[in-house]
């Protein structure tokens, strides 16, 4: 943006702040910024970037300028710097679109406090617009949800549904809404065959049958009882608990889930389901117990609690720069492994005492980070259902590694692809051994170097790349960034909080 387009949109945007009633502190509390900052933006002596001025129109809900959005965005990273400073964990993305889904069970208004602004939430949104849900951005980052009697179904937005994966659960939310309907098949990170098949192994257990057809599930609600039932997951997954928790909460009678995932996605949910009025046992353990509501007509106003991918994700930005930084509210519940595991390895880190999420109940903490000598765990790591190591988090020890001294073995058993993607480290300078499609090993130290990639069509590896960039000195670049919006918020500008350079760029 060149500077009298920059001057223009300051006056734009002090006249939309000026309609809002809004001072400039009142502005940047919003934007998670400071006054000063909003005064140069106001000045048209800071250039704005697309994301902050989309921000700033969900803000203002109006136009502030129109630009050009070509379709793929890049990112530019001027690595090799020394970070510091403080920087805050956003809310979660798995239990936001879980959250968005659950409000359809609720016939009264449901807002959602602090809400991720990330694609895979804005396309689950488009999907509930578009089948007649009101869904309505109060400023930054609080929805406000209001469905109607009646979804209509039948229009529904294909293709921003195929877009995500997290399409599949709404079909615990949609389990007696009508006779029959038809959902796209999901989409989302291509990270090898993920079969929906335990998905339909719960749904079943309430009389939901579901047919495959050529693109879309042909789903057929069960009849009305008010049975109790109890059943085992065969796979202790966190959707497939999460749909059956939402097909449990609205259907009368009382379910006993066995072998459900306690991950901290679930545990929002179950918080959302109990305000309510949802009466749910044994949330954070394997067994749950649910006694189910038919009609549920609340207004409510929930805060997702912080992501702990989020959090591993800037803790690795501060190790692998070798930098003090301390990384705010992160769940620490979801995050002992990691941490255990990283002093093993020789990180020095700093805990600071619990205190609680805005949901009143997850536990959070200060983590700083300590310029450290690494050094190879002597065993393999690898991830867990929780209480272990986190599956999302696996991935970001490749990085990690690539610090260290010594050969380190990771086994990323659950997911076919994601291991081959992260042999992109060795673009940049790592030593990454591909063993086959689940495991790798990781040679350090290394020289980490400047290079251009493109994303993989993978969200964790593709931010593992960004990451190793902040270490490798020079310029580099990460093309078609998509991937990373599907899970993160700001992230290249929330890292330049701390220290680093990294700035959008388009073709």
């Amino acid at each position: 943006m060149t500077q009298p387009t920059a001057e223009h949109v300051g006056l734009l945007l002090r006249d939309a702040r000026g309609e809002k009633g809004w001072t400039q502190g009142q502005l940047a509390t919003e934007l998670g910024t400071s006054q000063s900052a909003i005064a140069r933006m106001e000045q048209g002596k800071q250039n704005l970037s697309l994301r902050m001025i989309e921000r700033l129109e969900a803000i203002f809900g109006r136009s502030i300028v129109k630009v050009g959005r070509p379709q793929m965005t890049h990112l530019r990273v001027e690595g090799g710097r020394t970070l510091s400073g403080e920087v805050d964990v956003n809310s979660s993305k798995n239990a936001g679109v879980a959250l968005l889904c659950a409000s359809l069970i609720n016939r009264g208004t449901t807002t959602l406090r602090r809400l991720a602004r990330i694609e895979e939430v804005n396309r689950i949104v488009e999907v509930l617009t578009s089948i007649g849900v009101e869904c309505t951005w109060l400023n930054g980052s609080d929805l406000r949800i209001r469905r109607p009697e009646v979804l209509d179904l039948a229009s529904m937005d294909v293709d921003a549904a195929r877009r995500t994966r997290s399409v599949i659960m709404l079909l615990g939310p949609l389990l007696d809404e009508t006779a029959e309907y038809h959902l796209p098949y999901a989409g989302g990170c291509d990270l090898g065959t993920r079969t929906v098949e335990p998905h339909m192994q719960a749904l079943r257990q309430f009389g939901l049958t579901v047919e495959a057809k050529s693109g879309f599930y042909a789903v057929a609600a069960p009849p009305a009882d008010g049975h109790d039932r109890s059943f085992v997951l065969t796979e202790r997954g966190d959707t497939v608990t999460e749909n059956a928790i939402m097909a449990a909460a609205h259907r009368q009678g009382t379910t006993v889930i066995r072998n459900a995932s306690p991950n901290y996605m679930v545990q929002d949910l179950c918080f959302y389901l109990h305000g309510l009025g949802v009466e749910i046992k044994g949330v954070g353990t394997t067994t749950l117990k649910i006694t189910g509501r038919p009609a549920i007509d609340v207004d409510i106003e929930y805060f997702p609690s912080e992501d702990p991918i989020e959090a591993m994700s800037l803790i690795t930005a501060g190790i692998v720069t070798n930098s003090e930084v301390t990384i705010r509210r992160v769940p620490i519940e979801f995050m002992e492994i990691e941490l255990a595991t990283l002093e093993q390895m020789g990180q020095k880190l700093e805990v600071s005492g619990e205190y609680m999420a805005r949901n009143g109940r997850t536990r959070l903490v200060d983590v700083t980070t300590k310029p450290s000598e690494l050094r190879a765990p002597q065993d393999k790591i690898h991830p867990m259902p929780f209480p272990g190591l986190n599956i999302d988090n696996l991935p970001f020890f490749a990085v990690i590694a690539g610090n260290a001294e010594g050969q380190t073995m990771i086994h990323d058993w659950v997911y076919e692809n994601r291991a081959i993607y992260l042999t992109e480290l060795n673009k940049l300078g790592a030593q990454v051994q591909l063993l086959d499609p689940h495991r790798i090993y990781v040679n350090g130290p290394t020289k980490w170097r400047a290079a251009e990639i493109g994303c993989p069509p993978a969200l964790r590896p593709a931010a593992c790349l960004l990451l190793a960039m902040l270490a490798a000195r020079g310029t580099s670049e990460l093309r078609n960034i998509y991937v990373i919006e599907r899970g993160y918020e700001d992230l290249a500008e929330r890292l330049n909080t701390i220290g680093a350079k990294v700035e959008y760029f388009q073709d």
